[in-house]
């Protein structure tokens, strides 16, 4: 089945496009955003968290977390990176995917823009995130994109290979913990090749942020598997103590999410940050390393292979 795109309602938006090649589904909202606010498996369940009171919703000068994915820029700030994405966003459709973007923000001079180009014949595509700064002056920042994934899923992250003592003498990566991170909570899994983090509604938040040179991460909910593939740059400084991979979870859901390097972007130039994402229908949720290695590595080496990466 080709790439089709049709500009639909969702969620109370008069003004959405669904991208469908028979094998996944995205919905990408114009009248906020940008945001990609549905990822699924044609006719299946949304793996994207969606809040219910966000839904449909328009203006106003708070940030509003409508979930779904969306495009930030790192390190948090409480003003300047919940700048608001409440107001329309101009849409180009291409032949097989759409790009979004953002009206400059007027408290921060950077323009956010999502491309979305949907591969025919696989469950794949590829998410182009870029920043624009429109200031007359140089501004430290790094891409930060936040897939917000529906309640009651796992979260993997894997870490680099293992090795021995003797043939290790420095440290081979780093793990970056918030003062409300609790490593002995129930719903972490501190394997030694991969570290789990289970979705529990009602719960309290937990994040790590890690350097994955791996450049992928995934989550399984329902027994599909959404992978996210992306990069670590040799060399490269990363935000958050050079963590490329965050995963966040709260009450109501979960966040995977990957940045680019810190630079001092100039006036009028742009950064990128490319995301492939990928996903199955027949997962089952780990819960140790075994689970990972049999039943989700085979999937990442598909992905791989599919993707060059």
């Amino acid at each position: 089945m080709a790439v089709s795109i049709n500009k639909t309602p969702y969620g109370g938006w008069q003004n959405c496009y669904t991208l469908s090649n028979g094998k996944i589904e995205a919905v990408v909202t114009a009248d906020v955003g940008p945001r990609v606010i549905r990822f699924s498996l044609p006719g299946g369940a949304n793996l994207f968290y969606e809040n219910p009171k966000g839904m449909g919703v328009t203006g106003g000068d708070k940030w509003v977390n409508f979930g779904g994915h969306r495009l930030w820029h790192s390190p948090e700030d409480p003003v300047r990176t919940y700048s608001p994405d409440n107001s329309p966003v101009k849409v180009d459709v291409l032949a097989d995917g759409v790009i979004l973007t953002q009206p400059v923000e007027p408290d921060t001079g950077i323009e956010k823009q999502i491309e979305l180009r949907v591969t025919d014949g696989a469950p794949h595509m590829k998410v182009i995130h870029r920043l624009r700064n429109t200031n007359q002056w140089a501004v430290t920042f790094a891409p930060w994109a936040l897939s917000v994934m529906a309640s009651g899923g796992t979260a993997v992250v894997p870490l680099p290979p293992r090795g021995s003592h003797t043939e290790n003498l420095l440290p081979k990566n780093n793990l970056a913990l918030w003062a409300y991170t609790n490593m002995s909570d129930p719903r972490w899994t501190w394997g030694n090749k991969y570290v789990l983090l289970r979705s529990v509604p009602g719960a309290v938040p937990q994040k790590i942020g890690a350097s994955v040179p791996d450049g992928w991460a995934g989550y399984v909910l329902g027994g599909a598997l959404f992978l996210k593939m992306f990069s670590l740059k040799a060399g490269a400084t990363y935000p958050d103590y050079g963590s490329n991979c965050e995963v966040f979870t709260n009450d109501v859901m979960l966040e995977v999410e990957s940045l680019g390097p810190l630079a001092a972007v100039a006036p009028g130039a742009t950064v990128e940050h490319v995301e492939d994402w990928l996903l199955f229908g027949d997962a089952s949720a780990p819960a140790r390393d075994i689970d990972v290695e049999t039943q989700i590595m085979p999937r990442v080496h598909q992905a791989i292979a599919l993707t060059g990466r």
